[in-house]
């Protein structure tokens, strides 16, 4: 069922696009009601409108805070056409319909970033705009309502289509987008203000995103799956390679939450199934990969590397000898793209305007949220307490806090093994912190060659409950273990450290990651 477009309200923030729209409206002779800035700009480029103020006969007050609310505006936009009570009601009132809604709001979103003063913030959160919206929404079958300047062109072609009117089916669609536009508006506003008052886990929640991109698959491939970005200035560039799946990105995000973590334009990490398999710190960016690739090179072919810095020639030739699925660095130079995009399918990721500013984490499973806090917490030497008889050299200890570090990043259960800041045997995602514990030392004798000197270091994301893992591990060459506190046999460890001349550290924070 087609409506005639007769009568249309412009109120707009994005003016982009307005001389394709009023030439258009003028095209199918549509009478423009306006108000505020959109009209002196409709005016300005030698279009006719009348202010809303004329319209209703009433002026704006309260600071421009009141305009658009009014009945005559409101009963124009919701009234149906069939119903002829009304028709009546319109006529008695001297109200006439209002076929077209062109609006969009206050923007809210950018206003938070550039502003900091809490009542100018209030002040952008638009009221009229979304009142429009929601309403010409409504009446989708009467009315037409568009709230971006991408929607025009399809706008302008069903118009044409139509003869000056719009179909059900496309005023139908836009009444979809027009409540997804409101709904996330409200929910930004809505976490802004919860997050003010710190009330992070409200009686309602509403989850925000804009639409990234819809993915190749799922988990698996009969697995539908797409990605929304919370907030569209903060996100990651594909910059070549083949389309990404939710593994691919499950993966790169599993990468970044450990290199985020690194110190600045420092480390390497590489990452498989969400787990890292290698993870290293070095002042040279090409040993620091060479280093995380032999912790466990096996598990490395067709993984994920992200490298905590910008992405040159040189190690891009070394990144091109094996297969990898993603490369993640913060940038690549020109050469180094040159020399990665030889592998069409190969991802490159720049990753050097992601922010990490989200509070929570969220898991949704059976129509239910799991929100919790983001485990970034910075590790300092407060953190930790020595408990053994013998003392780590600062050294030691700076390496125990990257074993620990990484480790909080494993699933659980998690062992790391390192030596001079580089993994060189991860056990993961055991129901035994004792199987862990055998599969960190498997891989350790399988890649490494380990020297009598070489000072062995053991990370465990909770506390051992009984000896038998430190035992396996001091059996195995580690001389510094690293765990949280908190077991009811804490003394028993700490004893058993002693007698097996180890050092052994406690953490006052456990991290778990399952």
């Amino acid at each position: 069922m087609s409506k005639k477009i007769k009568k249309a309200i412009v109120s707009l923030s994005d003016k982009s696009e307005i001389k394709l729209i009023l030439n258009t409206l003028k095209k199918y002779k549509v009478s423009v009601i306006s108000s505020g800035g959109t009209s002196k700009i409709i005016k300005k480029l030698g279009f006719k409108c009348t202010e809303v103020s004329e319209y209703t006969n009433t002026d704006e007050i309260l600071d421009g805070r009141v305009k658009t609310l009014h009945p005559k505006i409101y009963a124009g936009i919701l009234s149906k056409r069939e119903n002829k009570n009304h028709k009546k009601q319109l006529i008695k009132y001297n109200y006439n319909e209002i076929d077209l809604v062109i609006v969009n709001f206050y923007p809210f979103e950018k206003t938070l970033k550039s502003i900091k003063n809490h009542n100018k913030i209030i002040e952008n959160i638009d009221i009229g705009g979304p009142t429009l919206v929601r309403a010409a929404a409504k009446n989708y079958n009467n009315t037409t309502v568009l709230t971006s300047p991408h929607q025009y062109k399809e706008f302008i072609l069903d118009l044409k289509k139509n003869k000056g009117s719009t179909s059900l089916e496309f005023r139908k669609k836009l009444s979809q987008e027009a409540f997804n536009l409101t709904a996330y508006y409200d929910s930004v506003i809505s976490e802004y203000l919860n997050n003010e008052n710190k009330n992070y886990f409200s009686q309602k929640k509403t989850v925000h995103g804009n639409l990234g991109e819809v993915l190749r698959y799922g988990e698996n491939p009969h697995q539908k799956s797409a990605i929304y970005y919370r907030n569209n200035s903060s996100k990651l560039s594909k910059l070549s390679g083949k389309k990404l799946s939710y593994n691919n990105y499950n993966d790169i995000f599993a990468a970044l939450n450990i290199s985020r973590t690194l110190p600045k334009d420092t480390g390497t990490v590489i990452v498989k199934h969400a787990n890292p398999c290698g993870v290293s710190v070095n002042k040279s960016k090409i040993d620091s990969y060479k280093e995380a690739l032999a912790c466990d090179p096996i598990s490395a072919y067709g993984g994920i590397v992200s490298c905590n810095f910008k992405v040159k020639k040189k190690i891009a030739l070394e990144l091109n000898k094996i297969f990898l699925e993603v490369v993640i660095g913060l940038g690549f130079d020109k050469e180094a793209q040159k020399v990665l995009k030889k592998k069409k399918n190969l991802r490159l990721i720049d990753a050097s305007k992601l922010k990490g500013d989200d509070l929570f984490n969220i898991t949704s499973n059976f129509n239910s949220l799991l929100l919790q806090s983001v485990d970034e917490k910075i590790f300092t030497k407060d953190n930790f307490k020595v408990v053994s008889k013998i003392k780590p050299s600062k050294k030691i200890l700076n390496d125990l806090m990257f074993a620990f570090n990484v480790c909080r990043n494993v699933k659980s259960n998690a062992i790391v093994l390192t030596r001079n800041s580089s993994t060189i045997g991860i056990g993961s995602g055991q129901p035994s912190r004792l199987d862990s514990c055998r599969i960190a030392i498997e891989k350790m004798k399988k890649f490494q060659k380990i020297n009598e000197n070489d000072l062995i270091l053991g990370a465990s994301d909770a506390f051992f409950p009984f000896v038998d893992g430190i035992e396996t591990l001091a059996q195995n060459g580690v001389s510094a273990v690293i765990q949280p506190s908190g077991s009811i046999r804490d003394k028993e460890i700490i004893k058993f450290a002693d007698k097996l001349g180890i050092i052994l550290v406690f953490s006052n924070t456990r991290h778990f990651k399952h």
